[in-house]
């Protein structure tokens, strides 16, 4: 009986001093991916144990070559954070980084991310002869960074401009709106704002450039994202207009079937 409790007390000892040695004393994260030169890397993680003075030193390397370094202050949770613009005289090959962090002697954490340079990313400017159905066609000038714009079409019954995109990474889109053909005005003339659904989610955007003749609206997406709807109160002016009132309550109904939507996703897929 002696034996048989000194057996299971071993492999009960032997169970928690493996947990413990596979138990990594610091963590380390990044907030995406794939990044872009002169995007913003956050860098995040956490430590089990906090030591007084111990800073965390966090590494940046490509190729066995370092590019970054810095000493990080512990929270007194244990968090910590660092943000590292990518950008600079050694931010220029494309390739996997790795991002090292040291806290006292022997804790080490590493992960990576991809990097591109600017001369590596994919920028496209361009016109593209937006279909109008009955109504011919129109010219949208648009410029595109990370990925390619397949197709661009009028939806006067929604009023809006659908843009079908292939990404090949997160990126954004400029689009020059011609006034003519395409707008969101208030019932006194004044600009109104646009509508922006990405795969039927609403987002925000940019406004950059208005003037008489059109509207420069930036727009960002993620890498899996296929469609973006650009809504407004007329597109072809031939197919009339929409009220303020019913342009505001439009909003207001896409707002709900988009919260719905998420909170049955997030039910399903939890």
């Amino acid at each position: 009986m002696v034996k048989k409790i000194y057996y299971v007390t071993c492999l009960v000892m032997i169970s928690f001093v493996t947990v413990f040695a596979q138990t990594n004393p610091i963590t380390i994260k990044t907030d995406d991916n794939n990044y872009d030169e002169g995007d913003t890397i956050v860098i995040s993680g956490q430590v089990t144990t906090i030591v007084p003075g111990t800073p965390i030193v966090v590494q940046i390397f490509h190729e066995g070559n370092m590019v970054d370094i810095a000493q990080i202050t512990v929270a007194q949770d244990g968090s910590y954070t660092h943000t590292v613009i990518a950008e600079g005289p050694l931010w220029n090959k494309a390739g996997d980084y790795t991002i090292r962090a040291s806290f006292g002697e022997g804790n080490v954490a590493e992960t990576e991310f991809g990097f591109t340079p600017k001369t590596d990313v994919l920028v496209t400017t361009d016109i593209f002869e937006v279909d109008a159905g009955n109504s011919g066609t129109f010219d949208v000038e648009f410029t595109i960074k990370g990925g390619t714009v397949k197709n661009m079409v009028a939806d006067p019954r929604n009023f809006a401009l659908r843009i079908q995109i292939e990404p090949t990474d997160e990126g954004s889109i400029t689009i020059d709106l011609p006034r003519e053909f395409i707008g969101a005005e208030k019932q006194d003339g004044k600009d109104e704002l646009f509508i922006i659904l990405i795969d039927d989610v609403q987002v925000n955007y940019e406004e950059s450039v208005t003037n008489s003749d059109s509207r420069i609206i930036k727009i960002n997406f993620e890498e899996n994202d296929a469609e973006i709807q650009v809504i407004g109160t007329y597109v072809i002016p031939e197919f009339g207009t929409i009220t303020l009132l019913i342009f505001l309550v439009g909003i207001a109904t896409i707002i709900l079937v988009t919260r719905t939507k998420k909170v049955i996703e997030r039910s399903i897929f939890p």
